[in-house]
């Protein structure tokens, strides 16, 4: 049981507590946010178009989807002839994508698609016959990476599942990883519903609380409220660790040891340039 479970109802009753964990695990909050997120034609404009033209800009053929959750992304990026791997620690979520593989084995690009359970803290290990001489990019999107909780109150579970994705990223490819502005969460106590990832159809109230240890924000849990069709609504909870912005580039430095590059964007726009961004997206080049 992590430090904030010892006071804190932090996950829905049925969810896994071992390991990175599966907040899925009981398979409600995978049902719901199926509904919820829609399929690929449901991501925005914006977020296919950035996604699609930075891979390609970059040269990246080979990616590694680290949180694929249904398969939403990876579907997309497969369409737009990517060849990709994709891993989940939830099985639940996995499903998704699995039966969309099963359901396109026909098409040579889905018969090749690589799905796995992983697990961030053991990727390399867990995936290290996959690797090769390294993925052309590595994506961790959609605030998945804020899931992963500080148990041990110094975030070196955040250090190690890093370090993991920069050993899977090639010399001279990427990281592509993001967060929720969770600055702006601190000092508000609110989460914006709209996303910028996907237009979703049903409506959502997220009521947000904030755990502080020793004066410290450790926890930020969102109750999901979602309109599920014909008036009935579902709920569930999720916690997420709230990253601090300058926190984060620091940790993302210090990994990738003076990156090649190194860009942060605010919902999908030059940081300068959007004052309030809901998400943070960090891309990293890996130095060759």
């Amino acid at each position: 049981m992590s430090q904030a479970d010892t006071v804190f109802q932090s996950r829905s009753n049925g969810i896994s507590a071992e390991g990175v964990r599966d907040q899925y695990a009981d398979g409600k909050a995978a049902k719901v946010w199926e509904i919820f997120i829609g399929d690929k034609k449901s991501r925005t404009e914006n977020y296919r178009n950035f996604l699609v033209e930075k891979l390609r800009d970059n040269g990246c053929k080979r990616i590694l989807d680290v949180a694929c959750g249904t398969g939403v992304d990876s579907i997309m990026l497969l369409e737009e002839g990517f060849e990709v791997v994709s891993i989940d620690a939830s099985d639940k979520m996995l499903k998704y994508a699995l039966k969309e593989r099963w359901n396109r084995r026909k098409e040579a690009t889905f018969d090749k698609w690589i799905i796995e359970e992983a697990n961030w803290l053991t990727l390399y290990d867990d995936i290290e016959h996959l690797i090769g001489d390294g993925f052309d990019a590595v994506m961790c999107l959609g605030n998945s990476f804020a899931h992963l909780l500080d148990n041990y109150g110094d975030q070196r579970e955040h250090i190690q599942a890093i370090s993991n994705f920069e050993k899977c990223v090639k010399p001279g490819g990427l990281l592509l990883i993001d967060h929720r502005n969770y600055d702006d969460i601190m000092g508000t106590g609110a989460t914006p519903a709209k996303s910028i990832y996907y237009n979703s159809s049903h409506t959502a109230d997220i009521k947000t609380s904030v755990l502080y240890v020793a004066s410290k924000p450790t926890l930020v849990t969102m109750d999901y409220i979602i309109s599920t069709g014909k008036g009935d609504t579902s709920e569930f909870r999720l916690s997420y660790y709230p990253h601090n912005l300058n926190v984060f580039e620091e940790t993302l430095r210090t990994i990738f040891k003076g990156p090649a590059a190194y860009e942060i964007y605010g919902d999908f726009k030059s940081i300068d340039k959007e004052a309030n961004p809901a998400f943070y997206i960090h891309v990293v080049q890996k130095s060759k």
